[in-house]
């Protein structure tokens, strides 16, 4: 490779190279500016003469067919000014090697979930004749938003001079990244820097021998996948794995993979383990918050004998009381005080009689209080008197007599009477509702007789049904304003084998392409609720964007589409929402793969509303 390439130099008057990322023998990978469209990509570099160069151009042009929003698509590829380059669409995040060595082995859910991702896009990859040759941790990225990106689709192999038909090892690396997410060890067939896992006279060790609690489903696949027996005695030892059997089963034992991917983007903002530091115990005070603990004195300079302690005071305090200090102890803590104790004051004298006692109306002295009362004080031989129920203070409370003609008031009557006045004046203005909309010769809501009830555009039947009467026309805007005009019709004929084809290209649409597509445009006679789209197709893949519009389109530049799908011969496109609109527009952005190039083939087209 030439040696003048260096940081800052501009490739082919377009990448400005910022970072080298890596390097591995002749070829370098770098972190390019693309001065163009003002956005990163990854450039991948080696000589025009080096014998990966065909290859490797070979492998971009496969990889550009893949339409799948997971893969890091190929954006361009040249051989010029001594140099061959492979540039790919840029992905930030966290590598599937880098997050497992960083906190360990995945939940059994969460490792199903991204491989099972993995699956998907390498079953669509099969369908469409591409392998990717390496995958590897490596190659696998978990972005911000928790979302799986695959790297190096065939173009990784091509750099590692793999040959590009490694299906069956795409199969063996994809168990092996399942392993990998369970156990942190790596099964792949395919050179990883992962750590390698462990073999037991000649098997690898299943996953549930390497790391406990690992469900007996993923066990079972990665064994039957990494330690299969071809042949044995004339019969198939295990079923056969594609991708698309993996996925399904993944998929199947994930079940809702709701909150998953929010939980891989949690793991991914925190990479590394976070020390919690708790602050320190402060020693615990023996001492009265009002008597803190006296100083050390310090130590005597001259000869002069040390005075005598003064006596403490004396405690208020009864003999035998502990007292927690500092100082040592001494056995005066238990003596007896040499004071006698202060006598208590004499008692007063009880009154002959209690203030509020009342006076006897007949002269006799008062009652005395009956012997069997326990609660009365000592030496009161006044309180209380029996003259009834006292109140503690030496005053009888005299209850009031009952009006004998009164009626007794029920609890909660006047709530009562309450809600049965609202409901009455309820029913009052109810029937004088029902009375003027009759007397105005309307229903008793007020809705017009015999009218159809009314339906907000956004509410829509239950079961979609299809809209007749369509009307077709084809959409170029970036070519001669026409493509096949002639047969757009025998889209809505009816007959599926009748079709409408679009021109053949040598290359993909795309961003990368010659186009960034063609398309069809529905007209549906007058506005409608459009929840479903169904086509009948020639090939595949196709990948078609949606727009539901009020008036005909000439170009979809600057609108937005209401749904983006990768589909197969017989698709159902089904929006999330009813769209009102009189024209859908069909924007073919990824056309199937034939003889010669790429073409799209539409049989039919049904618009469900």
């Amino acid at each position: 490779m030439p040696q003048s390439i260096r940081p800052g130099d501009v490739l082919a008057a377009r990448y400005r190279l910022v970072d080298l990322l890596s390097e591995s023998g002749n070829g370098r990978f770098w972190r390019a500016h693309d001065r163009i469209l003002e956005r990163h990509v990854a450039l991948h570099v080696i000589a025009e003469d080096d014998g990966r160069a065909a290859g490797l151009v070979e492998a971009a042009r496969r990889s550009a067919t893949v339409p799948d929003r997971r893969v890091l698509r190929v954006l361009d590829a040249e051989r010029t000014e001594g140099f061959c380059y492979v540039v790919n669409e840029w992905g930030s995040g966290t590598s599937l090697d880098v997050l497992v060595a960083t906190h360990g082995p995945l939940p059994p859910r969460q490792a199903a979930w991204l491989v099972g991702e993995v699956a998907d896009t390498l079953s669509r990859a099969h369908a469409a004749g591409v392998a990717h040759g390496r995958l590897v941790p490596e190659n696998v990225l978990i972005d911000r938003a928790g979302a799986v990106r695959v790297i190096g689709l065939a173009v990784d192999a091509a750099l590692h001079g793999l040959p590009p038909d490694r299906t069956d090892d795409d199969l063996t690396d994809l168990a092996g990244l399942l392993y990998w997410s369970l156990t942190g060890r790596w099964a792949g067939c395919s050179p990883s820097g992962a750590p390698p896992a462990l073999r037991e006279n000649g098997r690898l060790l299943r996953p549930r021998q390497v790391r406990a609690g690992v469900p007996r489903p993923l066990d079972t696949l990665c064994d039957e996948v990494l330690n299969a027996v071809p042949v044995a005695r004339g019969r198939e030892l295990r079923p056969a794995y594609s991708a698309r059997v993996i996925a399904d089963l993944l998929a199947d034992f994930v079940g809702d993979p709701t909150g998953i991917p929010d939980q891989l983007a949690v793991a991914n903002a925190h990479r590394g383990p976070e020390t919690v530091v708790l602050p320190p115990v402060p020693d615990l005070l023996l001492h009265q918050p009002d008597q803190p603990p006296a100083p050390e004195p310090p130590a005597p300079t001259t000869a002069t004998p040390k005075p005598a302690a003064p006596e403490p005071p004396e405690l208020a305090t009864q003999a035998g009381m502990p007292v927690f200090d500092d100082e040592p102890l001494d056995d005066q803590w238990y003596a007896a005080s040499s004071e006698a104790a202060t006598p208590p004051p004499p008692f007063d004298a009880p009154p002959e009689r209690p203030l509020f006692a009342p006076e006897p109306s007949d002269g006799t002295p008062p009652r005395r209080p009956r012997p069997d009362r326990q609660d009365r004080p000592s030496g009161d031989e006044y309180w209380p008197w029996d003259t009834g129920r006292g109140t503690g203070t030496g005053l009888t409370a005299i209850p009031e007599e009952p009006d004998a003609g009164a009626a007794t008031e029920v609890p909660g009557r006047s709530w009562l009477r309450l809600a049965a006045g609202l409901g009455a004046g309820l029913l009052l203005l109810v029937a004088v509702v029902v009375a003027v909309n009759l007397g105005r010769g309307k229903t008793p809501l007020g809705a017009e007789p015999d009218s159809p009830p009314s339906r907000s555009p956004s509410e829509s039947p239950s079961a979609p049904v299809a809209i007749p009467d369509l009307a077709v026309s084809d959409l170029d805007p970036q070519g001669d304003g026409a493509e096949n005009p002639e047969s757009t019709a025998l889209t809505v004929d009816g007959d599926p084998a009748t079709t409408w084809r679009s021109s053949t290209y040598l290359q993909q649409l795309g961003p990368a392409g010659l186009k960034t597509g063609v398309g069809l445009q529905v007209d549906l006679g007058a506005e409608r609720d459009v929840a479903q789209v169904d086509l009948s197709l020639v090939g595949e893949p196709t990948e078609v964007a949606v727009y539901v519009t009020d008036e005909a389109v000439a170009d979809v530049a600057g609108l937005e589409p209401v749904l983006t799908e990768a589909v197969g011969p017989d698709a159902r496109i089904e929006l999330d929402e009813p769209v009102r609109g009189r024209f859908v527009t069909l924007w073919l952005t990824g056309l199937p793969g034939v003889e010669g190039g790429f073409r799209a083939e539409v049989a039919e087209v049904t618009v469900r509303g």
